[in-house]
């Protein structure tokens, strides 16, 4: 009696297109999970090898030196920097002292220019002295008294000495 009353309620063909109905949506929730599965694998991949390729990139190639060894060479040029520019002031000194010698003996070339021997000579030198040293190179001594005036003249060879008065 149970199952006849329940006869009018249970329509198999109903029940059919609804189990039917039911599969399909399955099967398309199944394909687009699929689908949704096979993308997220996908990009997954994609974002691991954009990893694995940023990892790469983020180390230090074996061309570059590591930090320390970089700080170690930044302070070694910075010592060659102080010691060039220690270098560059001392010659910049030196060639300072060179352009004042340089300047002094252009001074100096001008006024040996502008110099004449002949004319300083001839007010330089008496004629008494120049004649005296070349008698006393020939063997001539003259000998002066207090004043100044001659008195002797004593002459020198190699195996005698003369007064003449």
């Amino acid at each position: 009696k149970a199952i006849r009353d329940m006869l009018p309620i249970i329509d198999p063909e109903e029940d059919y297109l609804t189990i039917v109905n039911a599969e399909e949506k399955i099967s398309a929730t199944e394909l687009r999970r699929k689908k949704e599965l096979d993308e997220a694998q996908a990009n997954v991949k994609a974002l691991s090898k954009r990893l694995e390729a940023a990892r790469i990139s983020s180390k230090r190639p074996a061309s570059v030196p590591s930090e320390q060894a970089h700080a170690k060479l930044l302070n070694e040029l910075d010592r060659t920097k102080l010691d060039l520019m220690k270098s560059i002031s001392d010659m910049e000194g030196l060639v300072a002292n060179q352009e004042a010698e340089l300047a002094s003996l252009k001074d100096d070339a001008r006024q040996l220019e502008e110099y004449d021997p002949a004319l300083a000579h001839k007010k330089e030198l008496d004629g008494t002295a120049l004649r005296l040293r070349m008698y006393e190179k020939m063997g001539f001594e003259p000998i002066f008294d207090k004043k100044g005036a001659l008195i002797k003249m004593l002459v020198r060879t190699k195996f005698f000495t003369y007064y003449l008065c």
